[in-house]
C-alpha cells in the first residue's frame, strides 16, 4: 500500500511546479555526522521509491541558515524541504510570519505524532505568537538531542584524575588537571559553546517552573535571579581558574570541536550531534556522560524538517520526511552515533550508541531537557554570544552583563 500511496500523491502535484520531478533539499549536517549518513540514505530510498524524481540536495552552514532563512523563503530560491532550527526565536518566529507550511493534517495522515515523545513535540508545535507548545505542526524532528560531557579517557589515566560522577568531583578533576597545566575543557566563545555553559551552571539552581516561565513565558522570567546570577558568576570564574581558557574568546564550535577530537583537551561539554564525528575521528579512547548531578540539561527533539510556504512540490517534501520516520533510517542514525526518535532498540549494535540513546531517552522521560538559552526571542543567539564574550574577557560584573541579556529578552518577548 505505501509504494501505491506515495505513487498517487507524487501524480497528484498538479500545475504549477517549477520542476516536479526535482526535490530540492537543505540541511546543515556534515556528511559524517549521523544524520548526514542517516539523511544520505533516505536520499537514495526517496529516489528508489520515487522513480524519474531527482533530489537536488545543497549543503548549507548552520549559521548561513540562521542568518538568511527568513529572506531566502521570502524569495522564489526558497528549497521545497529543509532543515531548520527549533524554538520561539527560529521556527516559531517563522511559522508567526506564515512562511512556513502548517503540517498538522499531514501529521495526523501519516502518524508522526504517535512517534514523537510529549516533550519532544513542544520544539514541533507552535501558536500565533510563534512561542513553542503551541497547537499547530510546522516541523518534525526526525533526531533528538541533548548536551553532554565527552571525555578522553587517556589523558584521564595519563594524568591520573579520577572520572568525575559529581559537580564536586567534576570541579575536583578540573583542579587536579589545571595543577598539571593542562586545560580541562575545550571551549568556543565566538559560538554556542560558551553560553551552554552558563545556561547548565544556571540549571544546576533551577527547576521545572524556571525553565518554562524563560522558554515559555509562563511566569515573569527574571535573568538576574540566583540561578542566572550563579551562572554567569561561575562561568567566569571558571576562565579565571583556567578550567576555560580565556584564548578560546573568539573561537568557533568548529575549532573547538577539532581541538577535542585531536586530543588537546580532556573534555567537551556540546551536544550528541558531534558524536558520531568523535566515534569516526578520535584516535583515543573517550567515553561520554551527561552533566555530573543534572537534574536538567540543555536538550530537545532534533533540529526541524520544514517545509517552506512556497514549496512547489510540497507532497515530495512530506513523502520525503515520512522516509527519515521510518524504522530503517530510524536504525541506520542510531547504529550512526544519532538518536532516533523511532527506531527499534534492539537494532542498535554499538554499545556507545546505545548509552547515549538510554541517556536521552532517560532524560525525557524525567522530563529533563531544558531547551536551548537562544530560544526564548529573536536574534537571541548573537546576545548570548556577547555576553559569554564579555564574562570571558571581564567586561562587566555578570549582573551588568545578565541585565543587558534581560533587556533584549524583554524587548523581543511576545505582548
Amino acid at each position: 500500500a505505501g509504494s501505491l500511496a506515495l505513487a498517487t500523491l507524487t501524480a497528484c502535484g498538479g500545475g504549477s511546479e517549477s520542476n516536479p520531478n526535482e526535490l530540492r533539499l537543505w540541511h546543515y549536517e556534515s556528511p559524517d555526522s549521523a544524520m548526514g549518513v542517516a539523511w544520505n540514505q533516505a536520499i537514495k530510498e526517496f529516489e528508489r521509491t520515487h522513480p524519474g524524481v531527482k533530489v537536488r540536495f545543497e549543503q548549507k552552514g548552520f549559521e548561513q541558515i540562521q542568518k538568511t532563512a527568513q529572506m531566502v523563503l521570502n524569495s522564489k530560491n526558497a528549497p521545497d524541504v529543509m532543515e531548520y532550527n527549533k524554538g520561539n526565536a527560529t521556527a516559531g518566529l517563522l511559522s508567526k510570519q506564515g512562511l512556513l507550511d502548517d503540517m498538522s493534517a499531514e501529521v495526523a495522515k501519516r502518524g508522526w505524532d504517535k512517534l514523537l515523545p510529549a516533550n519532544v513535540q513542544v520544539t514541533s508545535k507552535y501558536d500565533a505568537k510563534g512561542t513553542m507548545g503551541g497547537d499547530k505542526w510546522f516541523g518534525i524532528p526526525n533526531y533528538a538531542e541533548y548536551l553532554q560531557i565527552y571525555y578522553n579517557k587517556d589523558l584521564f589515566e595519563q594524568h591520573d584524575v579520577k572520572v568525575p560522577t559529581s559537580y564536586a568531583e567534576l570541579v575536583t578533576a578540573m583542579d587536579a588537571f589545571v595543577d598539571k597545566g593542562v586545560t580541562p575543557f575545550t571551549n568556543a566563545g565566538a559560538e554556542y559553546m560558551a553560553q551552554q555553559f552558563i545556561y547548565q551552571l544556571a540549571l544546576d539552581r533551577a527547576d521545572r517552573n524556571w525553565v518554562e516561565a524563560y522558554q515559555r513565558y509562563t511566569s515573569k522570567a527574571d535573568l538576574t535571579d540566583p540561578a542566572w546570577t550563579h551562572g554567569a558568576t561561575t562561568f567566569a570564574d571558571w576562565v579565571k581558574k583556567g578550567y576555560i581558557a580565556k584564548n578560546s574568546v573568539g573561537m568557533k564550535s568548529e575549532d573547538a570541536g577539532v581541538a577535542f577530537m585531536q586530543g588537546k583537551f580532556p573534555m567537551m561539554f556540546s551536544g550528541s550531534w558531534w558524536f558520531g564525528r568523535v566515534n569516526a575521528t578520535a584516535k583515543f579512547d573517550w567515553d561520554t556522560m551527561v552533566w555530573p548531578g543534572a537534574k536538567l540539561t540543555a536538550g530537545s527533539g532534533g533540529n526541524l524538517w520544514v517545509v517552506p510556504k512556497g514549496s512547489e512540490n510540497k507532497q515530495l517534501a512530506y513523502d520525503f520526511i515520512d522516509i527519515t520516520m521510518k524504522k530503517q533510517i530510524q536504525n541506520a542514525l542510531g547504529n550512526a552515533g544519532g538518536i532516533p526518535v523511532a527506531a527499534d532498540s534492539a537494532a542498535i549494535t554499538d554499545a556507545k550508541a546505545k548509552k547515549l540513546i538510554d541517556n536521552f531517552n532517560t532524560l525525557a522521560r524525567n522530563n529533563s531537557l531544558a531547551y536551548y538559552p537562544d530560544w526564548p526571542v529573536p536574534a537571541f543567539y548573537d546576545k548570548w554570544v556577547a555576553a559569554g564574550q564579555n564574562l570571558m574577557n571581564g567586561r562587566g560584573a555578570p549582573n551588568t552583563i545578565l541585565g543587558e541579556v534581560q533587556q533584549a529578552y524583554d524587548e523581543g518577548a511576545p505582548e
